[in-house]
């Protein structure tokens, strides 16, 4: 601080005394004619008192060296010189302070980056949050910046993250010292400092990581001059920070501002016409606003009566597409009954054929009947055909001496006859085979056909009676297989008396062989009438395919209907939905006459508003609060009552000013729900 400030001779510096008889003199001349000067002259009444000892201060810095005699005056040397510097730099903003909220309130516009006093505030704001930083090391070197403590706001509190990211996304700028300049430029912008260094010192806890314990961001000037920046809200700022150098800036203050004196008589008339021109202002803007609002009630009254002929136009063509729709609706009725008496022609029809098939199919079943009973009388006829000559047999065994050359040709002949008995037992397996497959096939097809065919279950209970003839057939034959084993016991013992008769054995062997081939082809004549059977079975079978068929076209007839009802109940939806939206446009036509009144209400209430004046309002309109030095009166551009600070936060832009302005909360949600009105 000691190589920033310029000194300046004592001679050239006022007393305390002069700036108190200036100050009187200045309070005894012309009031502030504006609202917004008189909130910029309490506060700069506030600061004058520490003009003089503010700028003593700062000169006497260069001259004053203080002896060091051992450690204990050495801390209490520095810590006066600490509280001494904190002065000085609490002073000096002050009157930074002060000097701008005069200056820019009598230019009565907004504020450039070229303007002098601003730059010695800014100056002067930086030295104040350079004091007592702590010197931090890194790789490069050593480093001491504020930016670091201004970047906590960022997560203390979120409202600063576009300053943060905007400071970041700047491509000029390189140093933190540059990106901490940028950082307050922005912050004066949005008029949110002192919120903001309000937020750092409220954490104090984080502000030790940066600070020394005798910075004066950790004592009780932080605090004070936090409330002093308050004021800066009145002024608005637009700072440009595109093309400058802040990396390279050099940050000196220029005493010669402070030594000037800030107000004239100009600056009077300047106030008196500044307040003019606030009132003029306002009442253009409420020309505007009434002209605007009266241009926008005959568009609202235009496009309401368009939209009242659409929608008349539209009921027309509803009631026509209504009446088309029933029309439709009766055909469909007609066609749907036409389809069923139909479909109930085609199954009547359908039944009368199963019944014609069953019957056909029961005859066919009388005949294989009589054809099975026709085989079992002649296998009867047959078993009696062999006892007859196996008795014959036991009548020739008597011949001894003939019967030892017979039992050779015998043994030859029973040789040749097991083998054709074992293929009569392959050909009856086979046909147990096939019996056994027609068994199976069977009871499929009276799985497909439980309802309809109950044919079927009297066939396989007679396939069932011939399974039962068959086995015993089979248990006859291995009768007779034992009686033919006893036969050969019998020739055996009975060979001598066998010898006289070969002659005639051989005659009836013969015989015996004529009946064998007889029996085979009766074997044969059997095969083929089962094979018959076999395909009168697969003809049965195809008629049942047939039947499933038309089973699933009545299915497909039945899901035709189905559909036809589901488009029924749905053009009766669309009826019921038509008729619902012809209600729902009555209730918007009802809704839009009620927006035209309160519309109506709206204007009359706008064109009853006047610009209230400073002194005629002690308590905020909307929170009713005092006003105070801390809580100050602020107009609403639009309706033109006094709130708080609080109450009238919001922006917006105006017909009557280029930029936004403050609004107060009543004024902004009446604004924003017009913005939407129009725009929908």
């Amino acid at each position: 601080l000691k190589e920033d400030f310029e000194i300046i001779d004592k001679k050239q510096i006022p007393s305390t005394t002069e700036l108190k008889n200036e100050e009187k003199e200045k309070t005894e001349e012309a009031r502030w004619s504006a609202p917004i000067l008189s909130l910029a002259k309490k506060a700069s009444e506030n600061l004058a008192l520490s003009y003089g000892n503010a700028l003593k201060s700062a000169s006497l810095v260069g001259f004053i060296s203080k002896p060091v005699s051992n450690d204990s005056t050495a801390k209490t040397s520095a810590r006066y010189h600490a509280m001494e510097e904190r002065a000085n730099l609490m002073n000096m903003m002050k009157l930074s302070i002060k000097i701008l909220i005069q200056s820019a309130l009598s230019l009565g516009r907004t504020l450039d980056s070229d303007f002098p006093p601003l730059q010695q505030f800014f100056v002067v704001l930086e030295h104040c949050l350079k004091h007592g930083l702590k010197v931090k090391k890194t790789f490069i070197g050593q480093n001491k910046s504020f930016f670091g403590p201004l970047e906590l706001v960022e997560k203390l509190c979120p409202e600063a993250s576009d300053i943060a990211t905007s400071v970041k996304n700047l491509p000029e700028l390189k140093t933190a010292v540059g990106r901490g300049r940028a950082w307050l430029y922005l912050a004066l912008m949005q008029k949110k400092l002192a919120d903001y260094l309000k937020v750092l010192l409220d954490h104090k806890h984080l502000l030790s990581e940066f600070y020394e314990p005798d910075a004066l961001m950790m004592e009780e000037e932080g605090a004070v001059i936090v409330g002093l920046l308050v004021g800066l809200n009145v002024i608005d700022a637009n700072l440009c920070l595109k093309g400058e150098d802040l990396d390279s800036q050099v940050g000196v203050i220029d005493f010669s501002l402070y030594l000037k004196e800030t107000q004239d008589s100009d600056g009077k008339q300047d106030g008196g016409i500044t307040a003019v021109l606030d009132q003029k202002h306002y009442v253009e803007e409420l020309n505007r606003h009434l002209s605007c609002t009266v241009a926008d009630l005959q568009n609202k009254i235009d496009c309401l009566e368009k939209t009242n002929s659409k929608l008349q136009e539209e009921l027309a063509a509803a009631t026509d597409r209504i009446g088309s729709l029933q029309e439709e609706q009766q055909q469909l009725k007609q066609q749907n009954e036409l389809i069923r008496e139909r479909s109930e022609k085609s199954v009547e029809v359908t039944k009368e054929d199963t019944k014609v098939e069953l019957d056909t199919y029961k005859q066919s079943r009388q005949g294989l009947d009589e054809m099975y009973s026709d085989v079992w009388k002649q296998l009867k006829e047959e078993k009696k055909i062999r006892l007859e000559l196996e008795k014959e047999l036991e009548l020739q065994i008597g011949m001894k001496t003939e019967m030892e050359i017979a039992m050779k040709l015998l043994e030859k002949d029973t040789h040749e006859k097991q083998d054709t008995l074992v293929a009569l037992r392959q050909q009856l397996e086979e046909v147990k085979a096939i019996n056994l497959q027609m068994f199976h096939k069977s009871q499929n097809a009276e799985c497909s056909l439980q309802q309809k065919t109950e044919a079927i279950s009297s066939f396989e209970g007679k396939t069932n009676e011939m399974m039962s003839s068959m086995k015993q057939m089979e248990e006859r034959l291995q009768h007779a297989e034992k009686a033919r084993q006893a036969a050969e016991e019998r020739c055996n013992k009975m060979k001598q008396e066998l010898a006289g008769r070969l002659d005639t054995c051989r005659q009836q062997m013969s015989q015996l062989d004529s009946k064998c081939s007889t029996l085979e082809k009766e074997l044969k004549s059997e095969k083929e009438q089962r094979q018959t059977l076999q395909r009168e079975l697969h003809q049965e079978k195809d008629a049942t395919t047939l039947l499933k068929t038309e089973l699933q076209q009545m299915e497909g007839l039945k899901q035709e209907l189905r559909k036809l009802q589901d488009e029924k109940q749905q053009l009766e939806k669309v009826c019921e939905e038509q008729e619902q939206a012809l209600q729902e446009m009555g209730l918007h036509l009802s809704q839009s006459k009620l927006k035209m009144e309160d519309i109506k209400e709206v204007n009359k209430a706008l064109k009853g508003h006047t610009w209230l004046k400073d002194d005629e309002a002690t308590h905020c309109k909307q929170c009713e609060k005092e006003f105070s030095i801390s809580r100050r009166k602020h107009h609403c551009r639009n309706c033109g009552d006094i709130f708080c600070n609080t109450c009238s936060s919001n922006e917006l832009a105006l017909p009557s000013y280029p930029k936004p302005v403050r609004v107060c909360d009543t004024c902004h949600t009446l604004l924003l729900q017009r913005c939407s009105s129009n725009s929908s």
